[in-house]
């Protein structure tokens, strides 16, 4: 437990890209913890007029030696006690990573049981959409030092060097990627006409699955990092914060799909990350055991 004690929910640091308009990176994980209770100190690795899917986008990314200054400050901030964890998301740039490996260990040397949750931006089923010693510095330097990972399927196949077509070879690949807890988002479904957030940790190997929605507007994998961070420092145990995160994502995409939104309706829908209405299959697998390597 933390040396402090106090009644207020402990902060998170989210350090991810920041767009002018839309919901993605920061925009959707700052905007789901707080809306949960949880205070959160935001760290832009890139700053955008918006998603870069959209149409040509001006990159502001910080100077490294500033960028770093500034995470530096941040392990020294008197106020460091009061982070329960940590979440990164998109880089913008390779040499980010290793400032944000200093300030998860500094967190960690405060509060020994904060959580350091890793989203490896860095692709999709088109490829990289990140430099490639970007992708590999996520893959070498902060992946091994989550507590949780939440890349989606083709990330995890890229890290993985092969290809992941089924559920079983995405739980052989989630089984050797390193953190004790993987949430592998857009896994392969058993549903017809589906897709799953699949979750395998120490004791569970879970599919929550939903119908699929075609096109959907980016910024899901950054929602349900967080989401699923806040359930979890909530308290709510594995089947339940799975279940419950992927309801709530899934239902604001839903309601976004059928408005024609172009970016997740968040505010719109914020009601939906507390109390998700949505129904989701969820299926217990077959664990395939920690201590059986192939």
């Amino acid at each position: 437990m933390s040396a402090e004690k106090t009644d207020a929910p402990g902060a998170v640091i989210v350090i991810s890209s920041h767009v002018a308009r839309g919901s993605v990176g920061n925009r959707a994980a700052v905007f789901a913890l707080e809306t949960l209770g949880f205070p959160v100190w935001a760290v832009p690795t890139v700053i955008l007029p918006w998603h870069p899917g959209h149409s040509r986008a001006t990159r502001i990314v910080p100077p490294l030696d500033q960028f770093k200054a500034l995470m530096a400050d941040l392990e020294r901030a008197p106020w460091l006690g009061e982070v329960r964890a940590v979440l990164s998301g998109y880089l913008g740039e390779a040499g980010q990573a290793e400032a944000v490996a200093s300030l998860v260990a500094a967190v960690k040397e405060k509060t020994p049981n904060a959580l350091y949750i890793c989203d490896p931006v860095m692709g999709d089923s088109g490829g990289l959409y990140v430099p490639e010693s970007t992708a590999v510095a996520m893959r070498d330097k902060l992946m091994p030092i989550a507590d949780i990972a939440t890349p989606n399927r083709y990330e995890l196949e890229w890290m993985a060097g092969a290809p992941l077509p089924d559920i079983k070879a995405v739980t052989a690949a989630a089984l050797h990627a390193g953190p004790s807890t993987m949430l592998v988002t857009s896994a392969p479904a058993m549903m017809t006409g589906g897709t799953g957030n699949f979750l395998l940790d120490g004791s569970h190997a879970l599919l929550a699955e939903h119908r699929l929605i075609e096109k959907p507007p980016n910024g899901l994998g950054d929602l349900t990092a967080a989401v699923y961070l806040a359930r979890v420092l909530s308290g709510q145990p594995a089947i339940k914060a799975l279940q419950s995160t992927t309801a709530a994502v899934y239902e604001i995409l839903a309601r976004t799909a059928k408005r024609g939104g172009d970016e997740l309706q968040l505010e719109t829908d914020a009601q939906s990350l507390s109390h998700p209405m949505a129904m989701v299959q969820l299926r217990h697998l077959l664990h395939p055991g920690r201590d059986k390597r192939a």
